[in-house]
């Protein structure tokens, strides 16, 4: 099964911050994430997770920054093995009230304080290679969406 995550960040300096979000029902460490739906792409997909988990807006890359692999127990004793695909979104926004506000708590780290707190090792993988290149992808994805924002602007 194949499910989608965002990578929710702002840029802080020569630095990026990245935005964690607590799960449901266990309270732990983890990325926006979820189902594919239907008539979005993958990327729109993990943004829609984004806005509704942590009530972040923003343009999303369309490319990943890294999958991982982990057992999702749908019902008790019935795991299913997902693939998770993991796309950046760049925070423009964070709304004051969202969907899921009273069901998850958040919070704003580093690239490399953000691996050492989720829980998934396979998430903590990413945000460590990341962390590696201080998120190069991440900053030259800042620069392409504000370059589209900037010719998008009537002069």
């Amino acid at each position: 099964m194949q499910q989608v995550a965002a990578l929710p960040f702002v840029p802080t300096g020569n630095a990026i911050d990245v935005l964690l979000i607590t799960s449901r029902r266990r309270k732990r460490w983890i990325l926006p994430k979820g189902w594919p739906a239907k008539n979005l792409s993958l990327p729109e997909s993990a943004a829609k997770e984004a806005s509704e988990e942590a009530g972040v807006l923003g343009p999303v890359q369309t490319e990943t920054v890294g999958s991982y692999d982990y057992s999702k127990n749908v019902k008790p004793g019935y795991p299913v093995p997902c693939r998770v695909f993991i796309y950046p979104l760049l925070v423009m926004q964070h709304t004051l009230a969202w969907r899921e506000q009273s069901e998850r708590a958040f919070k704003w780290l580093s690239l490399s304080d953000a691996a050492d707190h989720v829980d998934d090792e396979g998430v903590s993988q990413v945000l460590e290679d990341l962390a590696a290149t201080d998120g190069e992808c991440l900053h030259d994805f800042v620069s392409e969406a504000m370059a589209t924002a900037d010719a998008s602007t009537p002069a």
